[in-house]
């Protein structure tokens, strides 16, 4: 079956994508699948692209500079592309491959828009359908629908843009921290990883109008301000407006003017000849902005899975700490956040969050798999909000370390996620014959595997922080190759060596290593994993 895997994109989270179409192709089983590489670029056009595009580790590293300055390809030359990967329509899709595999992230990647694109042409893909993946990325209307499953009340508070622009901004704040209290989260609503989101604590009129611009993706250029910044200054400016994870990205519009600026340079030339306050709007900029009351608690992250007869079954919950915000820094640029699985709470606040987790997940019309956040507070409130459709796709990502708590490594769970994805597709009633045929097929290779199990290849590795990464490593690159089945061997002294379990693979050192050999598993994990376990039985 040759699965084309799609990463990159034209959202806010586009490195994120990029990263998670390496994990694919590096980790999906070449036994069963026979990946093909799809880049998406910034302007949504799909390209065909060779193992050798995941050498770099950051887009910007493909593209060319733009006088000096590092950009998406949105500040490009329309055809600076066509001579490095070629690009495909979706007519010819089939020719490519047999099954869309999305690693990509945000508005466009997983809105529901590339996954109606899909159903036009028939193509099966993986993840949540179209009213799961449309709930997903609206923050409002998952608030609203939440408390309708469940009964949760969630203090919260919407202005549009024109709204915002007439309002009396002190007042505005002031009615809002009378609401809501301090602090106030701050979202843009059709965002994910928690890209534009930002926590007012204090009661700062000034830092509350900048967090609210942040998340309209706009800002403010002040004559007085910019003529008194020196040139290096106006350039790192105009260059940060082209990072993604900080900024509101290229191509910007001049509000004032209407004049789009496509390049930091084409910014800087602008601005250089403009004499009043400059409003800068990215194109794709929110139109409201949500406000929600500060929940204090345990943050938790917690995936969910289906079996065959779509019965949601969420796996155990990450608890996150050390973090002042679960933002996107947070997530993907931080080596203070912690994570535990599962939450230090009791056994019955851990089974509430696994329920409450699932039920959302089923009412909102969610499937395959997903990621509900939430918080557990201190009298035992479980408040849930931002389902993510298609989780994070590092090799470290929540996701892949609650899958292995149940016994499926990386390569298992992607194997899960393809096959899961088409019997979810079935259910859509369109080319059911085709994707019954293409489910048949991958079933008989697995039951095959199972009548004929692979032989076991043992990585051993020494009590070194190298050493256990280098076996980790290992064992992936034999997991994916698919033609034997690698089996992990501590050797902790010439006395004593152990086979690692799955899940123990995800620890980072071997402190941690050897601190977890010593703890009993927890009860909720082992509830899980036997609950999971028809689930798992088919991929192992």
């Amino acid at each position: 079956m040759k699965v084309g895997i799609f990463f990159g994109g034209p959202s806010r989270e586009r490195e994120i994508s990029f990263a998670g179409g390496r994990t694919a192709f590096d980790h999906i089983d070449k036994s069963l699948f026979e990946p093909v590489l799809v880049f998406v670029d910034g302007t949504g056009r799909f390209r065909l692209a060779t193992p050798d595009i995941l050498q770099h580790t950051a887009i910007r590293q493909i593209l060319p500079e733009v006088s000096g300055f590092s950009v998406y390809d949105e500040s490009l030359p329309e055809d600076d592309w066509s001579s490095q990967y070629s690009e495909i329509k979706p007519d010819d899709f089939k020719q490519h491959f047999d099954i869309a595999f999305l690693a990509m992230h945000g508005p466009d990647c997983e809105d529901g828009s590339i996954q109606g694109l899909f159903e036009w042409y028939k193509i099966p893909y993986t993840g949540p359908g179209l009213m799961g993946s449309a709930v997903g990325i609206n923050k409002i209307l998952q608030n609203e629908l939440i408390a309708l499953v469940n009964g949760q009340q969630k203090k919260t508070t919407v202005i549009t843009r024109d709204a915002w622009l007439r309002a009396n901004k002190d007042a505005f704040f002031s009615s809002l921290v009378e609401h809501l209290g301090l602090p106030v989260v701050v979202k843009a609503p059709h965002q994910g990883s928690s890209i534009g989101v930002a926590i007012i604590r204090d009661n700062n009129l000034s830092a509350f109008c900048r967090a609210v611009e942040q998340c309209f993706f706009t800002l403010t250029v002040e004559p007085q301000e910019w003529s008194a910044l020196s040139d290096g200054d106006k350039r790192d400016y105009a260059q940060r407006i082209a990072n993604l994870d900080e900024s509101i990205g290229y191509p910007v519009v001049a509000e004032q003017t209407g004049t789009i600026l496509r390049s930091p340079q084409a910014l800087l030339d602008f601005l250089a000849d403009h004499q009043q306050p400059v409003t800068l709007s990215s194109v794709h900029a929110e139109d409201e902005v949500l406000f929600e009351e500060f929940i204090t608690g345990q943050e938790f992250s917690c995936g969910v899975i289906q079996d065959d007869e779509g019965m949601a079954i969420a796996l155990p919950p990450t608890e996150v700490y050390n973090v002042t915000s679960f933002d996107f820094k947070s997530k993907y640029q931080s080596n203070t956040t912690r994570k535990r699985i599962p939450v230090e709470a009791s056994l019955e606040h851990n089974r509430k969050i696994q329920q409450a987790v699932a039920e959302v997940f089923t009412r909102l019309g969610i499937n395959v798999y997903s990621r509900i956040d939430g918080f557990l507070t201190p009298d035992g409130r479980v408040l849930l909000h931002d389902p993510n459709t298609i989780p994070g796709m590092s090799p470290a990502s929540l996701i892949f370390k609650q899958m292995a708590e149940i016994g499926m490594n990386i390569t298992n769970s992607l194997t899960y996620l393809i096959r899961q994805s088409l019997r979810e597709r079935i259910r859509t009633g369109k080319d059911t014959f085709r994707l019954r045929q293409m489910l048949t097929d991958l079933d008989g290779k697995l039951a095959q595997r199972k009548a004929q199990p692979l032989p076991e290849q043992t990585i051993g590795f020494g009590p070194t922080d190298e050493s256990f990464a280098e076996a980790k490593k290992e064992y992936n690159r034999l997991a994916a190759e698919g033609k034997v089945k690698p089996v992990l061997v501590y050797t902790k002294s010439k006395l004593e060596s152990h086979e690692l379990p799955v899940y123990l693979m995800f620890k980072d050192t071997i402190a941690d290593l050897d601190a977890a050999q010593h703890q009993p598993r927890h009860p909720l994990v082992l509830e899980t994993a036997e609950r999971a376990r028809h689930v798992v039985a088919q991929y192992l």
